[in-house]
């Protein structure tokens, strides 16, 4: 069983250690099964079993395994894809009701960080985002606009932020953000949930998935959990096959985290303008005596398997940081993680759009998943106990939002373009020019092998076709993964699945390519 999604390590894979759990040995039923211990799946595991729910939740690796510890932690009501946008996608009332998701998520986790007591640093605090150029100064001027029509009349604009290395120029304020912990937070969660009488799983890896009444789950060990309800929690749904992938897109995004004086940056939040966007924040670390900030900074955005050049991505990212931040020490950290983009900016949460029966779904984080992981937990414990909620049709999954549709277009001619790989050549003609630790697509025949040579310099051969929906994966030297760069499955360099919407791992190859 693959134990991470990537062989690089984040700076919450160091902060906290997550409970234990045991391996699911046998079948049982309870009323609500989760599917995924991210913090969307831990979130709704949690507040259904407050209600007094019994819930179940599989985890095919460890707590917060998968995205969530990829996380740069940013929960806010700033969005992404601004709130003009919103408005334009679909109207005012809906901006209205994302501005009171987003407000309420925050809530939430601090609400449950208190109740539960849970030590993951959370705190208040304000953002920023500011035009990376001149021009992008009418942006914000829109997005001010839009956001007090939206009822968050807290925002305002300032001359600059508040950081002093560098003059960011015009920017919004954000009140009341926050951020956090995430392994901290999900170590927490779990506790808390144990607590109220769920059960969690890891090492548990769910093969099959169905819907009714009970919905059933599979193990890969021959298991079956049967439930009232079922939520699918695995960053990209592993049950709806394709239409829910038809109007989400994977990118990959990088952060670095670096080491800087304690309280030489003030604290805040901190997006610019660009496209892709950098985002920014501290962190105070603790260690051996000393006390210091990580300055965590992200971007340099990617479709999922079109780019293996991670290497010029992490020094794109030193640079732009170390310009205008000249007070860092060091770069402690390189990480990459994996974000599905969904076609409006808005998440997909709420009943399955396959429409199984009793299945639901949380996907499309769209670069704030703790934000929307948050919102899914509190959306579907409303829908799955039958309580009215109004965020329903604004995060429902069937939705085709006809304000996206050059987007969707653009999208579907991306991965449409991909399926070219099947008939090119591979990227080198022989397995035996692979030096270890490397891999690369080698042509057999009519199809593909996804060949990896590893440290002791054997040899592991897969085919190279993603069992989800047959592209040519590619391979991810700085994450030694294989990536799909159709719908953003990524498997380990020996074939596991580590990333749906797969849900198995690369097929053997039938004959080895070595001559």
């Amino acid at each position: 069983m693959h134990q991470n999604s990537g062989e690089s390590t984040s700076v919450w894979m160091r902060t906290a250690k997550v409970p234990e759990q045991s391996v699911l040995k046998e079948s049982l039923h309870a009323d609500v099964c989760v599917v995924g211990a991210g913090i969307a799946g831990l979130t709704t595991a949690y507040l259904l079993a407050k209600q007094k729910k019994s819930v179940v939740v599989l985890e095919g690796r460890t707590i917060g395994g998968g995205q969530t510890v990829r996380t740069t932690a940013h929960i806010a009501t700033a969005l992404d894809d601004r709130y003009y946008e919103i408005e334009n996608t679909h109207d005012k009332e809906a901006a209205k009701l994302v501005a009171d998701s987003f407000t309420a998520a925050i809530a939430c986790v601090e609400s449950i960080v208190t109740a539960e007591n849970i030590d993951c640093d959370f705190e208040r605090l304000d953002g920023y985002l500011f035009a990376a150029t001149l021009d992008d100064v009418k942006d914000l001027d829109q997005e001010l606009e839009a956001v007090h029509r939206s009822g968050l009349t807290g925002v305002e604009k300032l001359a600059r932020s508040p950081i002093s290395s560098f003059d960011t120029g015009p920017c919004l304020r954000f009140p009341q953000q926050a951020q956090f912990d995430p392994q901290k937070y999900l170590a927490g969660l779990a506790d808390a949930i144990t607590r109220h009488g769920g059960r969690i799983y890891t090492h548990t890896h769910v093969s099959k998935v169905k819907g009714g009444s009970p919905t059933q789950v599979k193990t890969r060990e021959g298991f079956t959990v049967t439930a009232n309800a079922l939520v699918i929690a695995t960053n990209s749904p592993i049950n709806d096959r394709v239409f829910t992938h038809l109007k989400q897109a994977p990118y990959q995004t990088y952060v670095i985290a670096a080491k800087v004086p304690e309280g030489a940056i003030a604290k805040g939040l901190y997006w610019d303008t660009l496209d892709p966007y950098h985002y920014v924040r501290l962190q105070t670390m603790q260690t051996s005596g000393e006390t210091y900030d990580l300055l965590i900074v992200g971007g340099e955005d990617h479709k999922t398997g079109q780019a293996n050049d991670a290497d010029a991505r992490y020094a794109a990212l030193e640079t732009w940081t170390k310009e205008r931040f000249p007070m860092v020490e060091s770069i402690e950290f390189r990480w990459s993680g994996e974000v599905m983009e969904s076609a409006d900016g808005l998440a997909y949460i709420g009943q399955s759009p396959d429409q199984a029966e009793n299945v639901y779904i949380a996907t499309g984080d769209s670069g704030m998943g703790m934000t929307h992981g948050t919102i899914a937990g509190m959306l579907l414990t409303d829908l799955i106990a039958g309580h009215k909620n109004l965020w329903e049709e604004l995060y429902n999954p069937g939705r085709v939002p006809v304000g996206a549709a050059s987007d969707l277009i653009t999208e579907g001619i991306n991965v449409a373009a991909q399926y070219a790989d099947w008939v090119t050549g591979g990227e080198i003609d022989d397995a035996e020019q692979l030096a270890p630790g490397t891999g690369a697509v080698v042509r057999q025949g009519l199809t593909k092998i996804a060949a990896y040579r590893d440290e002791s310099g054997e040899l592991h051969e897969c085919s190279a076709v993603c069992p989800h929906l047959g592209c040519i994966v590619a391979w991810n030297s700085a994450e030694k993964s294989w990536d799909c760069p159709c719908h953003g499955s990524r498997f380990s360099a020996t074939g596991e699945v580590v990333n749906a919407p797969a849900i198995k791992g690369l097929s053997p190859a039938k004959t080895k390519t070595t001559k």
